[in-house]
């Protein structure tokens, strides 16, 4: 496999900052399926400071509520079609290991979630350890790929 000469070496530096995800996709590591994991163009940012990383990730297109307070059906609706988490980290060579004390689901609080890294001037990409999905519970590998935003 050749090596990608313009990834930079994975560091805390090089990861500083505001990235926009582009693409989300899950593979069944039972089957090999590909799915979008929040539909296709899902909106999502992730923002390292030198303490932090904060992850926001909404389906796109998601469905208004109709009044506030929403309905429990609307808050069922927006609770599934989101995905956000902050905490501590710490940067290997070919990983950031996200040390997670709050979440939009407390399943993941206190977890550390590993994710394998290349980065560029502009593109920031993760491939996860194979882990339950935490929407629909299979098996899969996450492949995340966010652009710097500028």
């Amino acid at each position: 496999m050749a090596q990608d000469i313009s990834a930079k070496p994975l560091t805390r530096d090089v990861i500083l900052g505001s990235w926009r995800m582009t693409s989300w996709v899950t593979r069944d590591v039972a089957t090999g399926e590909r799915r979008d994991a929040l539909g296709e163009i899902p909106c999502g940012a992730v923002v390292y400071t030198p303490e932090r990383v904060t992850f926001l990730i909404l389906k796109n297109n998601r469905k208004r509520p109709e009044r506030l307070p929403p309905l429990d059906e609307e808050k069922i609706a927006l609770f599934d079609t989101m995905f956000a988490y902050s905490g501590s980290y710490t940067v290997e060579a070919d990983r950031v290991i996200h040390h997670v004390d709050m979440s939009w689901n407390e399943a993941w609080s206190g977890t550390d979630q590993v994710r394998f890294c290349t980065v560029d001037e502009h593109t920031l990409t993760y491939t996860s350890a194979p882990g339950k999905n935490p929407f629909d519970g299979r098996e899969v590998v996450h492949e995340v790929t966010y652009e710097r935003e500028r």
